[in-house]
């Protein structure tokens, strides 16, 4: 029998943060990232900070790898027109936070922003986007690489590799059809839920961990009034959207209703002004594709 699971989100806010979770975090990252991830640390930062949490329908955790760069991961689960705004700004705030006064450039940290938007976040049919930051000639059509020397100092292969990496993963567009191990991730993102055949790294752990009925008794009462929380944000986007609904159907009728008062208008004008230089009634009916009675009762 399946046990229950508890949401990632949570998870992120509670339990991944304890060292001898690690592994599971490093899982997720090493199958979305293509590479093996060694966590050393969590960080503390203006965006995960437990308070700012509690008030915002966000969860966000800031790690460090074992090669130094830094790893936003960050669950949003309502829309916001803005967010992609918020990711560049919190990417840069996490580059400033962590270069200290007086520091080379060369000294600026690789950060890799990772949102999994439980929302429809921008348009397009994939459920998996990936941006970096590639400089292409406008002449040539070739992209601008390191020096040697550069290589070396940096222990960087190409230039894209300095710059902020961003990935979004749109939950909610997932068709539950698992086609490798990170749709396994995206799997458990989007039905709490990991199939006893998944073999992606870091989800056995998962399945052991984050089980619902092995959480203490204050762990079990924060988890239910997180997913009262999540409900009562699910219904008030609920309520604003059909109040949008309504609001834009009362519109579109009022608008209709114009339309029809104003072409009404246009009509008897018409029929008046025809009357006026002599033409008959029957006449100003053929020529305005009416009855004759609409014109003798606008005439009368």
């Amino acid at each position: 029998m399946a046990r229950d699971l508890v949401r990632f989100d949570w998870a992120m806010k509670k339990l991944l943060r304890q060292k001898a979770n690690f592994d599971i975090l490093e899982g997720f990252l090493t199958e979305l990232l293509g590479q093996e991830i060694k966590i050393v640390q969590i960080l503390e930062s203006e965006s995960n900070q437990e308070t700012v949490n509690d008030k915002h329908n966000r969860v966000d955790i800031l790690v460090q790898d074992e090669k130094g760069d830094l790893v936003i991961i960050e669950v949003q689960n309502s829309k916001q027109y803005d967010y992609f705004h918020r990711i560049l700004c919190v990417t840069s705030k996490v580059i400033a936070q962590y270069m200290s006064q007086g520091d080379p450039y060369a000294d600026v940290r690789k950060v890799i922003s990772i949102t999994i938007a439980y929302f429809d976040l921008g348009q397009g049919e994939d459920y998996v986007y990936h941006g970096t930051n590639i400089f292409r000639g406008i002449n040539q059509n070739d992209v601008l690489a390191l020096a040697d020397q550069q290589i070396e100092l940096y222990n960087r292969a190409v230039v894209h590799e300095i710059f902020p990496e961003y990935w979004i993963i749109k939950v909610d567009q997932f068709d539950d059809r698992v086609k490798d191990k990170l749709d396994e991730w995206i799997y458990f993102f989007k039905n709490s839920e990991i199939r006893k055949e998944f073999s992606a790294k870091g989800l056995k752990e998962a399945s052991e961990r984050l089980v619902e009925m092995y959480l203490n008794d204050q762990e079990a009462r924060e988890y239910q009034r997180y997913l009262r929380y999540l409900h009562d944000v699910a219904s008030d986007n609920y309520t604003k959207m059909i109040d949008e609904k309504i609001y834009l159907k009362k519109m579109a009728e009022e608008r209709a209703e114009g339309i029809a008062e104003g072409k009404a208008g246009t009509l008897i004008e018409a029929i008046i002004g025809m009357s006026r230089i002599g033409l008959e009634v029957d006449k100003i009916a053929a020529a305005l594709n009416v009855t004759t009675d609409y014109v003798t009762e606008v005439l009368a």
